[in-house]
């Protein structure tokens, strides 16, 4: 659904991660292991794969260490219900200006929604804000 549209950047946030099944992916294609996607063109997968920068440089995070008994740290402010909205937009991938014509608002006004969320979240992007609105139990 991405690749007609060009987008790139949902796919970079996410890093090393999809860095890894990307090279896995390509990697079955040449061998013959995976038969190709049939409507991903080849060459979008290595631009995808190029924005993910060169394997060397790609740093997993840690994984998540469960603890028993521990719950979930709540916002020291909470979203309001019209950041829950454009939370549920992000979540879907939509852009700033499809979120400001969806809510009938400026296109400033959804840019410093989408602000105060990174920041309520202590998120650095929106892959960040989702994943962390997940945790959270704050989308489903």
């Amino acid at each position: 659904m991405a690749w007609p549209e060009g987008y790139v950047r949902v796919f970079a946030d996410e890093g090393a991660p999809l860095a890894a099944v990307l090279d896995q992916l390509i990697a079955g294609h040449r061998g013959g292991r995976v038969p190709p996607a049939p409507a991903v063109p080849q060459a979008y997968l290595r631009r995808l794969q190029a924005a993910l920068g060169p394997p060397d440089t790609r740093v997993l995070p840690p994984p998540p260490v469960p603890a028993a008994g521990v719950t979930m740290p709540v916002l020291a402010e909470p979203l309001t219900g019209r950041e829950l909205q454009v939370l549920a937009l992000l979540a879907a991938g939509t852009s700033n200006q499809q979120i400001a014509s969806e809510l009938v608002v400026a296109l400033e006004t959804a840019k410093k929604h989408v602000s105060h969320i990174l920041g309520k979240l202590g998120a650095a992007n929106r892959t960040q804000a989702v994943a962390r609105a997940r945790a959270l139990g704050l989308l489903r």
